[in-house]
């Protein structure tokens, strides 16, 4: 079953979010180091929280937020949202249909900036052969989502979904994947359980091999691996308790916006590089965290990391569809040989100038662009 969807938040619930904004707390106490050095800089945070209670427009965002074609549909007994945008078949003719997954912490808002570039490539440098029919659902438990009934959160189980989403629901034959943080395993999964589906798989974020495939590393891989420990030495913090208390900290953030939008932005300026203000107004930040809010999902956000730690899935299978990697910023030095104990047939490989974790939201015309070249070829 396929309907579409509008969002229509309802007043009440509007003015509860600034009846609270207005009752904020932040702590007056020092923090214990320097400004981000020991979490969110509260002088930074308390501005944000002024505008969004004073000047901040829900409506305004949710009219653009509608002005993209939604659905929800009931896929394997689950219930999804996604955005479902298609080139003009006027002007493309040849459209290749691609799903996108979103990670944590965001949500499918932090890929609008690139739908444009990949359905009206003609708009953004590109020619008619270019295009691509765009799929993003909301992760099962994250926005207009609920979260899985009949499993917990797992890439298979999730790549199970979208697979039935792109080929009963929307009667795709072939389609491509890509994915961002915890929407990376997604796709990789989608790559390895359904090959004579998946025509390419685009990959920003790639993976990193299981244990049982990382035997005999080269010094470029131990070198890589140890940079990457050592850059999330102070960092996982949010990871270890999003997987072992997680309720305990939903408590605290579902009742609290200045609690959330504090627990949120951190990430966007950390996880975002040296580019965050470029990357990100005030309005997107409050509309990602508005977006939690009101659908009151910060909670089952958490159950990839409370699931993945208590279910152990088995092992990513060996990926064999073609594969592109534009390496993001954030993962700078990723040995092409770490990829290639997952990915079997790796056709384009190269490193993202600029941008950081948010790949597709802080550099869309490097991601989009990329995938013209990757799929250029599996067009035929």
């Amino acid at each position: 079953m396929l309907e579409p969807f509008r969002i229509d938040i309802p007043q009440p619930a509007l003015d509860d979010l600034r009846r609270r904004l207005d009752q904020t707390r932040i702590p007056h106490r020092p923090p214990a180091g320097e400004p981000w050095e020991s979490g969110v800089d509260y002088r930074y945070l308390a501005d944000l929280i002024r505008y969004w209670r004073d000047a901040f427009d829900w409506r305004r965002q949710e009219e653009r937020l509608n002005s993209y074609p939604q659905y929800l549909a009931t896929v394997a007994g689950e219930k999804v949202h996604f955005l479902h945008v298609e080139a003009d078949r006027q002007t493309y003719g040849d459209a290749i249909p691609i799903i996108l997954s979103h990670g944590w912490p965001y949500s499918y808002l932090e890929f609008l900036p690139i739908v444009s570039w990949l359905t009206d490539p003609i708009s953004h440098g590109g020619s008619e052969h270019d295009a691509f029919d765009v799929v993003v659902p909301s992760l099962p438990g994250y926005g207009f989502s609920p979260p899985l009934v009949g499993a917990p959160f797992s890439g298979e189980a999730v790549a199970r979904l979208w697979h039935a989403l792109m080929t009963e629901t929307l009667g795709y034959e072939r389609y491509g994947t890509y994915g961002e943080d915890v929407g990376t395993t997604l796709s990789d999964w989608l790559g390895a359980l359904y090959p004579d589906a998946v025509l390419g798989l685009f990959a920003t974020h790639a993976a990193f091999p299981p244990e049982e495939r990382f035997q005999e590393p080269t010094p470029e891989e131990e070198a890589f691996r140890a940079w990457l420990a050592d850059k999330w030495h102070t960092g996982r913090g949010y990871s270890e308790i999003q997987s072992t208390r997680p309720d305990t900290l939903a408590v605290a953030l579902n009742d609290s916006p200045a609690g959330l939008l504090a627990w949120l932005v951190e990430k966007f300026r950390e996880w975002s590089g040296d580019e965050f203000e470029e990357s990100w107004t005030a309005d997107e930040i409050l509309t990602t965290v508005s977006l939690y809010w009101l659908t009151e999902t910060i909670g089952s956000s958490f159950l990839p990391y409370y699931h993945g730690r208590r279910h152990q899935e088995p092992p990513l299978p060996l990926v064999t569809v073609p594969v592109g990697v534009a390496v993001q910023w954030g993962e700078r030095g990723f040995p092409r040989e770490h990829a290639e104990r997952t990915y079997t047939d790796i056709r384009v490989w190269s490193d993202l100038p600029r941008g950081g974790h948010f790949t597709a939201k802080q550099t869309p015309d490097l991601v989009a662009m990329g995938m013209r070249e990757f799929y250029a070829p599996l067009r035929d």
